[in-house]
């Protein structure tokens, strides 16, 4: 099992509208290695959702229920992906990006050092770390 971040506008689709649909295609997605993060992502993979932006905080816990399939919102602009996701749990307490970058133990999470992808991995470590910050009853 992989763990990820994904990042989205909460003012284009938050969390509470993912929690209401049930379930997304994570689509748009045009960065190359995002795009090739969406690639490695496995079903049942556990996925952090990031409000960007405005919120700049990790606010639930996502699960993979679909791996990477052509993305039907680039057409004709090249070959882009995008998996399927479904809302497992919102967290007890958002974990804001100020408090990250105070975590000794996430100074390597790439929400910090590649601020600009949409789409990234985070090591098991550090998906614990942000769930246990967060006081949300959920182990992995």
């Amino acid at each position: 099992m992989k763990y990820w971040l994904v990042k989205q506008e909460p003012e284009s689709y938050s969390w509470q509208d993912f929690v209401k649909d049930g379930k997304t295609a994570w689509t748009g997605v045009r960065n190359f290695q995002a795009r090739n993060f969406l690639r490695a992502m496995r079903c049942d993979d556990y996925v952090l959702f990031y409000h960007s932006v405005t919120d700049k905080k990790v606010v639930g816990i996502a699960q993979v229920t679909r791996e990477a399939y052509p993305d039907p919102t680039a057409k004709g602009v090249g070959n882009w992906a995008c998996v399927d996701l479904v809302p497992i749990k919102a967290l007890t307490e958002p974990v804001s990006l100020d408090i990250i970058k105070k975590e000794p133990e996430l100074k390597e999470i790439l929400l910090i050092r590649q601020s600009r992808l949409s789409v990234m991995p985070v090591e098991v470590a550090q998906f614990k770390k942000v769930v246990k910050m967060s006081k949300t009853n959920f182990s992995v």
